[in-house]
């Protein structure tokens, strides 16, 4: 077994076991950990120093990883099209999350952010998990996010578990856009 899936399928076990993780994205080290798991959140929340009132963004290698936390039934064919036209990519979309969507996902917003990656390191390790991943930037609150590993080793430890890859070639997280408004929210 070569390092690259050593590293997959020990971060795959730390997932399902509640814990948080760091991982390559398009533009940066993210922090993640499994969408259905408070303890896991809870834990992420208290690294990064963030409010519960923010919400996350969700990444996945598949819309039908999303689907447990989106009201896919709310939107119009209209909208996915203009959705779909964007994914896989770098583009994250504010959309309506489910009624049963966890208070610890959404925040204080009704809606989700979420976004289907083409980040291999990403896709590998949503389908190694069989399950889309809070994805939010590694870094405390109020400090760069991490774009290297020795970065990430300083601000969260040198035993912080890390899966093995690079990030890609954005310079900037990723563009979030409204479904309902089409406005550019960052």
């Amino acid at each position: 077994m070569n390092l690259t899936t050593h590293s997959l399928l020990q971060c795959a076990y730390y997932v399902g076991n509640a814990m948080v993780i760091a991982y390559p994205t398009e533009a940066m080290f993210g922090l993640g950990c499994h969408p259905s798991s408070k303890i896991a959140i809870m834990r992420l929340l208290s690294l990064k120093k963030r409010s519960i009132k923010k919400g996350f963004i969700l990444v996945a290698a598949n819309y039908q990883q999303l689907t447990p936390w989106v009201a896919d039934e709310k939107l119009s064919l209209q909208q996915k099209e203009l959705m779909f036209s964007t994914w896989p990519g770098p583009i994250t979309w504010i959309l309506p999350a489910r009624h049963i969507t966890p208070y610890w996902l959404t925040g204080e917003f009704a809606t989700l952010a979420v976004r289907v990656s083409n980040h291999p390191s990403v896709v590998d390790l949503c389908l190694a998990c069989n399950t889309a991943l809070i994805s939010t930037s590694a870094n405390i609150s109020n400090h760069p996010p991490c774009r290297y590993s020795t970065e990430l080793f300083k601000q969260f430890g040198h035993n912080f578990p890390v899966l093995s890859g690079e990030i890609g070639g954005q310079t900037h997280p990723s563009e979030m856009r409204n479904i309902f408004t089409g406005e550019r929210i960052r």
